[in-house]
């Protein structure tokens, strides 16, 4: 009898310290602010006392746990993003019903559906398609193939709901990426493309109250409080050069902070133009794709301008193009198991976050907390303050939730340093449209994420420098350009 050998291999997977580390910040930051004492109210300028309720603190204990694990990604981030629906349940701070089915919000289903559309432009060979016929338009030059892709991204923005806009631009921009690299391994030009596709996404979706909700939601939030109705074209008139002057200067950023490896693709215009050629003619499913989608975006489109439409749900027309998607036999059951649900999970847990800060109440102790700090300082500073305030709140709640919670104070205090409510409204929409620091920020920062080329930490470290530049640019708007257009920024103060 043979004796047999068995080799047991002695290596061991190296401790990994910083995610523990970072596990346990998260984990002792949530322990030391649900279990604290009771903190002060917060008073506005009127007086209004908003207490911060033991529901209230659990909030905002798991929003600090939640935004660690989600920057150092200790743990998937769709496995972070069940955490804070699980947190809620067992700690009572919200009835698990209500945090659960925050979890299949319509925005979420939005997501859903604007991925799909992605999947479509792949499978279909429209990506193909276009890539290569704006290849075979901008050269070889690397720098120029960003900017076309940052401009294009921005341009569409302008028309379509920035999520779907970032589905659309992701198998475009991984096609071009298969032309500039053969390895799997992430790339200096792989970063600054898809890093900047999310951050040009929210820079166009601040022109137009097309290219995102938050626009016409806070328009109309903004004319209930103080009873002025601001213009689909006053919007665009001011900040079209905002949102272009963002897009330019990201791009320079890019060059700069990431730049490309290599300052050429030798030959990619040739070839470029030689594939497009070989695509031949358009396929039946390249037209019904084609067909479905452009359908869908212009409904959604037009529900801002025609009454007949205005009741349709904008997730219920996106829904409906992925099962048309189906019927028309342009996907199977097979392409379901492709879709990227860890990024759905983020989104499904970013909404279940920001409704419990907002239902809580602790989104608005918070905000009054922050905003009253700059109560008498200088205007500019009032001004800049509440910017800040919703460009770090935005980061980690739908950015609607953003405004609407620190609108009401900032118009409170506004009078008492003499400033103009419309400089706050829409300087608030800039950094609304803008969250750089995190993948929950907004969808299409989730959408690139997706793409494998950077970590949650590296795109958290280019957001503090290119959010310093956001603000920066609110500074020069509100100081230089938005005067220059005619905008009234200070009121005179009565003799």
């Amino acid at each position: 009898m043979s004796a047999q050998i068995i080799t047991v291999s002695d290596s061991t997977e190296p401790f990994d310290w910083k995610r523990y580390l970072f596990m346990g910040i998260g984990v002792a930051l949530f322990l030391i602010v649900y279990y604290c004492p009771p903190l002060p109210d917060a008073i506005d300028p009127l007086g209004e006392h908003f207490v911060l309720s033991k529901e209230a603190k659990g909030a905002i204990a798991v929003f600090l746990l939640a935004a660690t694990w989600w920057v150092f990604e200790v743990v998937p981030i769709g496995v972070t993003s069940l955490a804070i629906g699980v947190l809620q349940a067992l700690y009572l701070i919200r009835d698990p019903k209500v945090a659960f089915k925050d979890y299949m919000d319509p925005s979420v289903l939005f997501i859903f559906g604007s991925i799909v559309i992605g999947m479509v432009f792949t499978k279909t060979g429209l990506t193909k398609r276009i890539a290569y016929k704006m290849l075979s338009i901008v050269g070889e030059r690397t720098s120029m193939i960003l900017l076309g892709c940052f401009v294009m991204t921005a341009a569409m923005t302008h028309l379509m709901a920035h999520t779907a806009v970032a589905a659309t631009m992701f198998p475009l921009l991984m096609a071009i990426h298969s032309l500039y690299s053969d390895e799997d391994k992430p790339t200096q030009f792989g970063k600054s493309m898809f890093i900047g596709m999310a951050y040009v996404a929210g820079a166009g979706s601040i022109v137009t109250l097309l290219g995102a909700a938050r626009g016409a939601v806070a328009l109309g939030f903004y004319k209930d409080i103080t009873n002025v109705d601001i213009s689909f074209f006053a919007l665009t008139t001011y900040m079209a050069p905002i949102g272009w002057l963002m897009t330019f200067l990201l791009w320079g950023f890019f060059m700069l902070a990431l730049k490309p490896e290599r300052a050429t693709i030798p030959g990619l215009k040739a070839k470029a133009t030689r594939m497009y050629s070989e695509l031949g003619g358009w396929s039946r499913k390249e037209i019904l794709a084609a067909s479905i989608i452009f359908t869908a975006v212009l409904v959604i489109a037009l529900k801002n301008f025609v009454p007949a439409l205005a009741g349709l749900h904008k997730t219920g027309i996106l829904l409906l193009s992925t099962i048309a998607f189906f019927i028309v036999n342009i996907l199977t059951v097979e392409d379901l198991e492709e879709i990227p649900w860890n990024i759905i999970l983020l989104f499904a847990g970013a909404m279940s976050i920001g409704f419990c800060l907002w239902d809580t109440g602790a989104a608005k102790w918070m905000a009054v907390n922050w905003l009253i700090l700059f109560q008498n300082s200088a205007p500019i500073v009032f001004i800049l303050g509440m910017a800040f305030f919703v460009l770090i709140m935005t980061n980690f709640i739908m950015n609607v939730a953003a405004i609407a919670i620190s609108l009401p104070v900032a118009l409170v205090v506004a009078p008492y340093l003499n400033v103009t409510g419309e400089v706050i409204l829409y300087s608030s929409l800039v950094t609304a449209g803008m969250p750089f620091l995190t993948l929950v920020g907004a969808a299409p920062n989730a959408i690139a994420y997706n793409s494998k080329q950077f970590t949650s930490a590296e795109f958290f470290k280019w957001g503090i420098p290119t959010s310093v530049l956001l603000m920066a640019v609110v500074w020069l708007a509100v100081t230089v350009v938005w005067p220059l257009m005619g905008m009234t920024i200070f009121v005179p103060q009565a003799m």
